[in-house]
């Protein structure tokens, strides 16, 4: 459930984000008749991430247990690509996001009604389609239960309600720092769905090694314990983890959470370059 909410609230604020920008400009702008062409994008773009939740809930079912879980296993590790992209997507290009949907608006306010529909049709759904998948991947990997779902929701409810008090600008919340860390946070969590999306391919006879175990702490760490269950919601830990299982989850994790940090770091140098190079070399960098 945690790291479901930890998702829900980071995709969440993601579109939450580009609402309240495309929002502020068409009002500072004077084209508040716009208004509603957005809300319609934003709506189609829920309607196609719902739908491509319950094609991914719902589609698989009566096939084969291996076909399931070849199925299950690819998905996963799809949705780890795809968040792994955008967690480093975010990072390098959060400070233009603004300026390059104004550009958009700019392009299509004075054509077609479907062209501003389109475009937050396009910048949220990106985003819902990859919470769709990487949530489903997530709960695939802790089991069938409405605990990832409540999570993912309430994470959801969450970016909403930011969302609301910074488009009345009744909060200030560094975003950088947040995407930082909550991004750090999801290369974790991917290592696990990727991990199991390994799992998943070892049962549906893809994958060699499904009886090799790399460990396996089961009477340290009950799987039906509260601890174990802890442990399998939040990092999808699993007390008997396959060498190909903890192969995968090392070779995503290290060298990949390295990368996000020295990009971090990266950016940070960046930073304080341009802090520097400001007049009187005091001038702050907007977060």
């Amino acid at each position: 459930m945690t790291a479901n909410f930890l998702i829900g609230l980071r995709e969440g604020l993601e579109a939450a984000l580009i609402v309240v920008l495309l929002l502020a400009y068409v009002t500072r702008t004077g084209r508040t008749e716009l208004i509603p062409r957005i809300w319609a994008g934003v709506g189609v773009a829920v309607a196609v991430s719902i739908g491509f939740g319950a094609l991914l809930t719902f589609g698989p079912r009566g096939l084969t247990f291996q076909a399931q879980e070849a199925i299950g296993g690819s998905l996963s590790i799809a949705a780890v690509a795809l968040v792994t992209w955008m967690v480093f997507w975010m990072a390098r290009t959060s400070r233009s996001l603004g300026s390059a949907l104004r550009g958009k608006i700019d392009q299509v306010a004075d054509g077609a009604v479907w062209g501003l529909v389109a475009v937050a049709a396009l910048a949220v759904g990106r985003e819902g389609l990859e919470t769709a998948l990487f949530i489903w991947a997530a709960a695939q990997s802790t089991g069938q239960s409405s605990s990832p779902l409540l999570g993912a929701v309430l994470g959801l409810a969450a970016a909403a309600g930011l969302g609301y008090l910074l488009h009345r600008g009744a909060l200030r919340v560094n975003l950088t720092k947040f995407f930082t860390w909550t991004g750090a946070a999801l290369i974790v969590v991917a290592g696990g769905v990727l991990a199991y999306g390994v799992h998943d391919l070892q049962e549906a006879g893809l994958l060699p090694g499904l009886h090799s175990l790399a460990f396996d702490v089961s009477a340290a760490v009950p799987p039906s314990s509260w601890y174990g269950t802890l442990l399998k919601g939040t990092l999808n830990f699993s007390p008997a983890t396959t060498w190909f299982e903890a192969a995968a989850w090392i070779l995503y994790v290290v060298p990949v959470m390295s990368l996000y940090l020295r990009s971090y770091r990266l950016g940070l140098g960046r930073a304080a370059a341009v802090t520097a190079a400001a007049p009187g070399g005091s001038a702050s960098v907007a977060a």
